[in-house]
């Protein structure tokens, strides 16, 4: 998708420029309205929040193209494509959040950007504190969900909680795992479908911990086996390649 890069404002510019530690968030405020724009960036600065804005949906993707922001908070009525246009392409291209603002209050609208994908709608003339209060309640929610998703991985017909360090079936059941346990696994996780030899294995399920195996990790292959149910004389999931290491075989990982 190629755009002609569109003049920025001074203040704009200074803003996506600055690199000053404070920023913790950065918005895209998508606006024909120049008040609203420059109420929002003043305003949401005041709070650890980096904005940036633009007038229209060329504007907007000239600005993905050159920054990386957390939230959009996009007008519904815009020249050009409206904002229910620009939700869809958002969704379709990224899992950014997103919080659109109208003038107009019915409901239908509403419903409908939500179905396209917002995470929130405002409408106009609102409370700034108010916008702030829910652009940081949809960052939270998505820092979480992320969180919730990389606390728990799934394989095949199994889910490793990295938190508890558990591994829990499909039908429910829930396996402990030893420290070691849990390391080797992560590390076959990490590297799904590649032969890693046994010396590779142990460095990378040590990592930085001071513990050592007092066990080959061939016993510690065997245990892991055993508690997700591979057998060992026709193993699926972590195969033996003889004469160079093991390979996890899991199909489904996510």
């Amino acid at each position: 998708m190629q755009n002609t890069p569109l003049p920025l404002s001074d203040a704009s510019k200074t803003l996506v420029g600055d690199d000053d530690k404070r920023w913790n968030t950065r918005a895209l405020i998508v606006d024909d309205d120049v008040p609203i724009r420059e109420l929002l960036i003043d305003y949401l600065a005041r709070f650890g929040i980096l904005a940036l804005g633009v007038s229209d949906g060329e504007g907007m993707r000239q600005a993905l193209l050159e920054e990386n922001f957390d939230v959009v908070v996009l007008d519904l009525m815009l020249p050009g494509e409206d904002g229910l246009s620009l939700c869809r392409w958002l969704r379709a291209e990224s899992d950014i959040p997103i919080l659109m603002l109208t003038a107009r209050c019915e409901p239908t609208d509403r419903i409908i950007g939500l179905e396209l994908g917002a995470d929130d709608y405002m409408a106009k003339p609102f409370e700034p504190r108010e916008l702030v209060a829910r652009i940081q309640t949809i960052l939270r929610r998505v820092r979480d969900d992320r969180t919730e998703q990389r606390a728990n991985v799934r394989f095949d017909n199994w889910r490793l909680n990295s938190v508890l360090r558990q591994l829990i079936s499909s039908d429910g059941l829930v396996v402990p795992l030893s420290n070691a346990e849990f390391r080797l696994l992560w590390v076959f996780l990490e590297r799904p479908r590649r032969v890693l030899s046994r010396e590779q294995l142990l460095d990378a399920a040590r990592g930085r911990s001071i513990e050592a195996f007092d066990r080959s990790i061939d016993l510690l292959v065997s245990r892991l086996r055993q508690k997700l149910g591979d057998d060992p004389k026709a193993p699926q999931l972590i195969k033996t390649v003889r004469g160079e290491g093991y390979l996890f075989d899991a199909r489904d990982i996510g």
